[in-house]
């Protein structure tokens, strides 16, 4: 099949099964294409929430599609990948979490929404890089185990003010975006604003932080910036399948990944080939279970509350 026909038989098997494409921003370019919602992981978590779709294919990596999963418990939820990882969702243990809160009962687990189901029916509030600034700040003083993103925790920590204690777990990707990488796009691209995802491990350098062409965004926040910004060339630090989407909405705009090979292998899983097999077998599917649900639809639901 050329891929004209794996596109229209898509779009043919979409139609006919009732069925709403996710695909996260990591994910390969041809796949973002064919998607019906293209987002970062809040994005879709609410996309997933509201549909009226009887199917929900997710294009992104196991946690997300088991948050669907918990949110929308009477879709089928399928990926088309038999598994796609996450280095920073597996890096947080659930019997670990339990343990810190009998050890702090009065303590709060703050979450990263990149967490497998099971952490997160150990979390009080899930958050995403666009809100978690905004949820930490509003939290009661009280002691705060924050996971399992290092680097995102350090960064709402000089933020907010706020004394955490913090998980040592990263994305891999975004570990390797450190101070020496954007100081160096800083001096090869000196008309260029550098858009930073604050799960980088450079975001958390204060020469960094307070340079005036460096601004800290979720993916959706980097987005907005290009958008509306008046300049015309951009360095972007996070994953380089996010320059898809901003070349597409900014046609007459540069944008510059500070390492374009640095790639979520894991989100380029999945190609048109295995969004066609998964419409055709509806598969891989993803479920959890009616215990891990009931208790980590709790932090979710906080995590989509308007802030």
């Amino acid at each position: 099949m050329t891929i004209q026909e794996i596109t229209a038989e898509i779009k043919r098997l979409k139609e006919e099964k009732n069925v709403l494409i996710l695909a996260h921003y990591y994910a390969r370019p041809e796949v973002q294409d064919i998607a019906d919602f293209i987002g970062d992981s809040l994005q879709l978590s609410r996309t997933a929430a509201e549909t009226q779709a009887d199917i929900i294919l997710f294009c992104g990596v196991h946690f997300m599609a088991e948050t669907a999963a918990i949110l929308s418990p009477d879709k089928k939820v399928i990926t088309p990948t038999r598994y796609a990882g996450c280095s920073l969702a597996e890096s947080a243990d659930a019997t670990a979490l339990h343990r810190w809160h009998e050890e702090h009962p009065d303590g709060i687990v703050v979450s990263y929404v990149n967490t497998t189901a099971a952490v997160k029916a150990e979390t009080d509030y899930c958050v995403t890089s666009s809100n978690a600034l905004d949820v930490v700040a509003g939290l009661p003083d009280q002691p705060i185990l924050f996971g399992p993103d290092r680097n995102l925790g350090a960064y709402i920590a000089k933020e907010t003010g706020r004394k955490m204690e913090l998980w040592d777990g990263c994305c891999f990707v975004h570990d390797r975006i450190d101070t020496a990488s954007i100081e160096a796009a800083l001096y090869a691209y000196p008309e260029a604003d550098v858009l930073i995802h604050p799960e980088s491990k450079g975001a958390n350098d204060v020469s960094v932080m307070n340079h005036p062409r460096c601004f800290m965004y979720s993916t959706s926040g980097i987005l907005a910036h290009a958008k509306r910004s008046s300049k015309k060339q951009f360095v972007i630090a996070t994953e380089p399948g996010t320059l898809h989407l901003l070349q597409k909405q900014n046609p007459d705009k540069e944008f510059i990944a500070i390492q374009p090979e640095n790639l979520c292998y894991h989100m380029k899983q999945a190609g048109l080939w295995e969004v066609l097999d998964a419409l055709r077998h509806e598969e891989y599917v993803v479920t959890v279970s009616d215990e891990i649900r009931e208790r980590a639809i709790v932090p979710l639901e906080r995590m989509l509350r308007p802030q």
